[in-house]
């Protein structure tokens, strides 16, 4: 099991990587882009009312991400939002490594196909430093969450963090590990 390679890293070192530096005319390997970490959000601020739901987000985005995710805290007392400041309100994973390319395999082949009317992510999302950040409505598009067990939908955040230095160099990376833009 030492061995095993994903899918995508594999992709990336035996043809993205050829693709990309053909297409922008990279004058060394070094120059290529690559997908740097994959950061996974999701607040709860239902979490308020009610603290268990806190430790039922940990549970999900555990289940989705293959990692122990982090409690995100409030920085400081909101009193119209009833927040109170170090008060648990989301949790967020950083993918990095292996995990980071399953982790695009199942959210491209197998989460974003389960999507209600899904057309494709705009191709708008991107920071002008080759990041790119996207959102689901429901966190139950992945098959690690039991549909039947889950007592509150929650959307999440996914943003994609690359080396490129532009855009343009970021949506053709992605492009080629199959992230289905709709522009």
């Amino acid at each position: 099991m030492a061995d095993y390679t994903p899918r995508l890293k594999a992709a990336y070192k035996d043809s993205i990587r050829a693709a990309m530096k053909e297409e922008f005319g990279y004058k060394n390997d070094m120059m290529i882009p690559k997908l740097e970490k994959i950061v996974l959000n999701m607040g709860v601020g239902e979490a308020v009312n009610d603290s268990k739901k806190i430790r039922s987000a940990v549970a999900d985005m555990a289940a989705i991400a293959g990692q122990q995710p982090v409690i995100t805290k409030a920085k400081k007392s909101i009193a119209g939002f009833r927040v109170r400041e170090d008060m648990p309100l989301g949790v967020k994973v950083t993918l990095r490594g292996d995990q980071m390319y399953e982790f695009l395999d199942r959210l491209v082949t197998v989460a974003m196909p389960r999507i209600r009317d899904f057309r494709g992510v705009s191709g708008k999302s991107f920071d002008g430093r080759g990041n790119y950040a996207m959102g689901l409505k429901e966190h139950i598009v992945f098959p690690e969450i039991d549909y039947d067990k889950v007592d509150v939908m929650w959307g999440m955040d996914i943003a994609f963090n690359t080396n490129a230095n532009t855009d343009a160099e970021a949506k053709s990376l992605l492009k080629h590990f199959n992230v289905p833009f709709t522009n």
